[in-house]
C-alpha cells in the first residue's frame, strides 16, 4: 500500500527519511504526524530510528543503504553513528564513506542485489558499496541525469524512473536490475522520484501532493497490495475516464 505523508509542509519526504527492508531512518525535528505515519505502518516489522546525519535533517539524501548495510558520509558524527548502530539490527553493517560526492542518497540507488551509481564516483567508494551492501554495482545515468539516486527508486519487485527516460534506456536499466521498470512521476508531476517517495518490498510512502493516478502506478509497479505491472494501463485508463465523467 502507498501512503501519503508530508514533512513540515514539504512533500519531498524522500529527503527527510530513508526506508529499506530492514530499517527506516526518519529525521529529527519533524511533527508527530509525520512520525506516526511511519510507525503505524512499520513499527511492528522494522525499527524506525529518529536521527540526524552530520547535524542535518536531510538524511534521505545523505545516506544510502539496503537490508545488508547503511552508508553515511564522512561528516557523520561519532554520536550519530553510535545511535544508529544501537538501533539497527545486528545484521546491518554501518559504515562511513570518505567520498567527494557526499550526498550518497543522490548518487547511489540500490535494492538488496544491485546498485546504480553516479559515473564519477570514486573507485574505492564503489568497492565499499559492493562489500558493505553486498550488491553488484553499475555506473549509470537516468534520462542523462548523473544523480541516479534522485531520479529513480527501485526495490526487489520493481522500479520507477524519470518520466523522460527513453525506452531503450528503460530496457537496459531493467535488464541490469532484473526488475520491471516504468517511467513516471510523484507529487503531481515531479520528476525527482527519489526525493518524492520512499519504498521497500511491501510498503511505500509518497509526498502529500501525489495524485491517485501516480499512486496507482506506484502500487502496480512495486507490486504493493498484490497488483501486477500489467494492470497499470487499466488503472490509468480508469482514472482518466473517472476524471472526465
Amino acid at each position: 500500500m502507498a501512503v501519503r505523508a508530508q514533512y513540515e509542509h514539504s512533500s519531498d519526504i524522500g529527503v527527510f527519511a530513508k526506508l529499506t527492508n530492514a530499517y527506516c531512518l526518519v529525521s529529527i525535528g519533524g511533527s508527530e504526524n509525520f512520525y506516526s505515519v511511519f510507525e503505524s505502518e512499520l513499527a511492528d516489522v522494522i525499527p524506525v530510528v529518529h536521527t540526524s546525519i552530520a547535524g542535518c535533517r536531510i538524511i534521505g539524501r545523505l545516506t544510502t543503504g539496503n537490508r545488508n548495510g547503511l552508508l553515511c558520509p564522512s561528516s557523520t558524527t561519532d554520536q550519530e553513528l553510535q545511535h544508529v548502530r544501537n538501533c539497527l539490527p545486528d545484521s546491518v553493517v554501518i559504515r562511513r564513506v570518505d567520498e567527494r560526492l557526499s550526498a550518497l542518497g543522490n548518487v547511489v540507488a540500490c535494492n538488496d542485489y544491485v546498485a546504480l551509481v553516479h559515473p564519477d564516483l570514486d573507485r574505492e567508494t564503489e568497492e565499499i558499496i559492493a562489500d558493505t551492501l553486498k550488491v553488484e554495482v553499475f555506473r549509470q545515468t537516468v534520462a542523462d541525469n548523473a544523480l541516479v539516486g534522485s531520479y529513480c527508486a527501485f526495490t526487489n519487485q520493481g522500479g520507477l524512473v524519470h518520466p523522460q527516460t527513453k525506452v531503450e534506456s528503460l530496457d537496459e536499466l531493467s535488464s541490469l536490475l532484473q526488475v520491471p521498470l516504468v517511467a513516471g512521476t510523484v507529487n503531481r508531476g515531479s520528476d525527482v522520484i527519489g526525493a518524492g517517495m520512499l519504498v521497500n518490498d511491501w510498503c511505500s510512502f509518497c509526498g502529500l501532493d501525489t495524485t491517485s493516478t501516480e499512486i496507482s502506478v506506484i502500487e502496480n509497479i512495486f507490486k504493493l497490495g498484490g497488483s501486477q505491472p500489467s494492470a497499470i494501463a487499466t488503472s490509468m485508463h480508469q482514472s482518466l475516464v473517472d476524471s472526465m465523467t
